[in-house]
């Protein structure tokens, strides 16, 4: 793989963004975007205990998809406060994610604001993700294509993006938002995963405070470093072409998908990731 530095600047100006990253859907890490915000200050994991303790949170971890789940049916639940006591005591591969706040904790609303940036936001959906050290994402895009605002707080996030320009490479797998399973993109093994040398996209670490801008359909695949946690804020994707993905993903190919899995089972999950080697390592010379 081919992994340029995502760019960075301590902070931006909303003409700059527009021109230089927006328009052009190039990532970009701004540093010191949120340091006015109460949430720059306040938010680690002893005020999330005091938020939101009492809570109960789905976790998942890093098990490989099977047709007997449910659509981001989790893996395991937990109060809050025991999980976040979790993420302290030791490394797990249990992670939070979609835990939307404005449901779950709306008084966090009072801590942050939405950048004007030149996207319409979608203001009911901030969503928060928690994980321990090591930890992972598989490698995805998100089924809306949706531009991304991604806030991390707590410790270092690893962040590695690739642009659709890059599918043929990395063995996607078919009628889903993934790829194989089995990659570890944080080190891949190229001679099991040959196509990957071809691949170009990104990579940063993300620190407390840093806001990573993740362009409309972009690839993403998380690792924490360390125990932490991140808000994206998501923008409605511009280009007409992601819009007409994004309603595919959404009202066809995500029922299609659960239809076969009802109908055949792991059978269903097996072929596709078989495919996805096959189909990607046709390309290869």
């Amino acid at each position: 793989m081919q992994l340029e530095d995502i760019p960075r600047v301590k902070t931006i100006s909303r003409e700059d963004f527009i021109k230089n990253y927006l328009k052009p859907q190039k990532p970009v890490v701004i540093e010191k975007f949120i340091t006015n915000w109460p949430a720059y200050s306040k938010w680690g994991f002893e005020y999330m205990k005091q938020v939101a303790g009492d809570i109960t949170v789905p976790l998942y971890d890093d098990r490989h998809v099977d047709h007997k789940e449910g659509f981001n049916e989790p893996h395991a639940k937990m109060k809050m406060a025991d999980y976040i006591d979790l993420l302290r005591q030791q490394p797990t591969k249990y992670r939070i994610f979609l835990w939307n706040l404005i449901k779950e904790a709306p008084q966090l609303q009072n801590d942050f604001s939405y950048p004007d940036f030149g996207l319409r936001l979608m203001k009911g959906l901030p969503m928060l993700f928690f994980g321990g050290m090591d930890s992972h994402t598989f490698m995805h895009y998100d089924i809306d294509l949706a531009n991304i605002f991604h806030f991390h707080f707590e410790g270092k996030k690893e962040c590695i993006l690739f642009p659709q320009t890059e599918n043929k490479f990395l063995y996607k797998v078919p009628h889903s938002l993934i790829t194989h399973e089995s990659i570890d993109f944080s080190n891949p093994n190229l001679h099991e995963w040959p196509a990957l040398e071809f691949a170009n996209g990104f990579r940063t670490q993300l620190n407390h405070g840093e806001l990573l801008y993740i362009p409309e359909g972009f690839w993403h695949y998380m690792k924490y470093i360390t125990p932490g946690f991140s808000m994206s804020l998501r923008g409605i994707a511009r280009n007409s072409k992601n819009l007409g993905k994004a309603v595919y993903n959404v009202f066809i190919m995500r029922h299609f998908d659960n239809l076969m899995r009802r109908i055949k089972g792991q059978q269903w999950i097996d072929w596709k990731n078989d495919q996805a080697i096959k189909k990607t390592n046709r390309i290869l010379p």
